[in-house]
């Protein structure tokens, strides 16, 4: 991709309506100062005093997030949080987002706000570690009238949307936003012909409607029905996952970068970044997801959008103690240095 083409294709993204349907997280970030660690006197146990508190949107809300980052001028989020402390902060954060629309953000009263709570120790010149995460999830089904509600709420995105993208976070099916009924949903509505609609899931795509499927060699091999580990085994099992979908499919390697294919049986690999010091891989694969659901939107081939990916992914891995974005300015620097 040359500098006039990158122009090109970035340009587009103010124009852009995109909608993220999925699993919003908060993101809460603890700072701590180990120089002010106590013990406690009633419990004999370690006591870590926080200095700083940071909310942001997480799970789906990262690419988002990418998102707001790369300029889109329009992101609908489709999804849920509970009516708690956690909800009220979910919002905020994601109505501070520029080009948000919250119409198809639900809040229910029976359900808890998906939220990662993240302690983070600042050690002077040291990177920050985090210590043992602590998770709020959901572990019943969501109930069929939100179910209903989200799916809904995806119809009316879908008809004013320049591209979809679908994020499955939970670790227990049905347990989310992404349940068979809003999958319906997309099946009824997803089109040969139709704007990107790219799906990620940390258990895996399987059963899945044709649509663009972006994901790790784990979980190709599953789908495949056997491990694939040269790039030219992930190649062709990409391929035909391409081919079955009638959609490109992507596949993500870590530091060995990014294979796409065509449903033409064609296939790109595109090498990762050097690595330029300290790197925090949080965030890499939703940077990755929303850097292609954009450019493919904008009218980018799929290598170009590849190269935009894993350009956004470099810059992302670098920013340490947070969940990282790349800018348009930024992806214009690591590009075109």
């Amino acid at each position: 991709m040359n500098r006039e083409r990158f122009e090109q294709i970035t340009g587009v993204y103010p124009s852009l309506r995109l909608t993220i349907a999925g699993d919003f997280c908060l993101d809460r970030y603890f700072d701590i100062d180990p120089a002010l660690q106590e013990i406690s006197i009633e419990t004999g146990l370690v006591v870590h005093n926080v200095t700083g508190t940071r909310c942001q949107p997480g799970g789906a809300g990262t690419i988002l997030n990418n998102l707001a980052a790369l300029g889109v001028g329009e992101l609908r989020p489709i999804g849920l949080c509970g009516d708690d402390g956690e909800g009220w902060e979910l919002r905020r954060a994601l109505a501070a987002r520029p080009g948000v629309v919250l119409d198809g953000f639900l809040t229910a009263a029976n359900r808890h706000t998906f939220t990662y709570s993240k302690p983070l120790l600042h050690r002077l010149g040291m990177p920050p570690e985090e210590l043992s995460r602590l998770d709020l999830k959901n572990w019943s089904p969501t109930p069929t009238a939100l179910r209903t509600a989200l799916g809904a709420a995806l119809i009316q995105a879908a008809e004013v949307s320049s591209g979809m993208i679908l994020l499955d976070q939970v670790d227990v099916a049905e347990t989310g936003v992404v349940t068979p009924e809003l999958l319906d949903v997309v099946r009824s509505l997803q089109r040969p012909l139709s704007p990107p609609w790219v799906a990620d899931s940390r258990r895996g795509l399987s059963g899945w409607p044709p649509v663009m499927f972006k994901m790790n060699a784990r979980e190709l091999g599953a789908l495949a029905g056997a491990p694939v580990e040269s790039i030219e085994e992930i190649g062709r099992a990409c391929a035909h996952m391409a081919a079955t979908n009638r959609q490109p499919a992507f596949v993500t390697l870590a530091e060995r970068g990014m294979v796409g294919a065509l449903p033409d049986g064609s296939v790109h690999h595109v090498a990762s970044h050097p690595i330029r010091g300290p790197i925090d891989i949080v965030g890499a694969g939703d940077s990755v997801t929303a850097n292609l659901t954009a450019a493919l939107a904008a009218g980018a081939t799929v290598l170009e959008a590849m190269e935009l990916a894993m350009a956004a992914a470099s810059i992302v891995i670098h920013q340490l103690g947070t969940t990282g974005t790349a800018s348009v300015a930024q992806l214009r620097e690591r590009l075109f240095p």
